[in-house]
């Protein structure tokens, strides 16, 4: 059950309203998700944005799958349901590729760098190794790339930890829980 409302249309406050229209129109829908954190127009605006500047980095099949492979060590079951669909019906990779990314992988061998490195990223809290970040580097990714993955990290975390606390209804398709893939 949520632990915060999604707001109705006439509730949003009014510097949230641009940012949550244009989600919306871009959509088709408004997103629970996006409801409830217009709530906060500081905190929903500023991750409009970062969401807006990320999504030019790097190509959307790895942003999906980096956004997969974060939600899935984080536990939003959310972002999972949001990334698997975006993932299959945007980015277009197929269903085993979308496990591959929720375990920190992916079959191209320059996006499971980026993958491999983007978990390791959260599960070390950004303490990585020498070696985790020369194996990204001599994928092929220029340090710009690894500071475009570290801020893909901390933006997906930033919607799973939102998710994870208020708990906003799904309005994506479920997804098969990670101890089953």
């Amino acid at each position: 059950m949520a632990r915060a409302a999604a707001l109705k249309p006439e509730q949003v406050p009014a510097d949230s309203k641009p940012t949550l229209d244009a989600f919306t129109r871009n959509i088709g829908f408004t997103p629970n998700m996006m409801a409830t954190f217009a709530q906060s127009p500081i905190a929903f605006n500023s991750w409009a944005n970062l969401l807006g500047s990320l999504s030019k980095a790097l190509d959307v099949k790895t942003r999906d799958s980096i956004g997969l492979a974060v939600s899935e060590v984080n536990g939003c079951n959310y972002c999972l349901t949001v990334h698997s669909f975006t993932a299959e019906h945007m980015a277009k990779l197929p269903a085993d590729e979308v496990i591959l990314a929720r375990k920190g992988h992916a079959r191209d061998p320059k996006r499971d760098a980026a993958v491999q490195f983007a978990r390791k990223v959260i599960e070390t809290r950004g303490h990585v190794g020498d070696a985790d970040l020369k194996a990204v580097r001599d994928a092929g990714h220029t340090d710009a790339n690894v500071m475009e993955i570290v801020a893909l990290v901390a933006m997906y975390s930033l919607t799973n930890f939102f998710n994870n606390v208020f708990d906003p209804e799904k309005d994506f398709p479920a997804i098969t829980p990670a101890g089953s893939i």
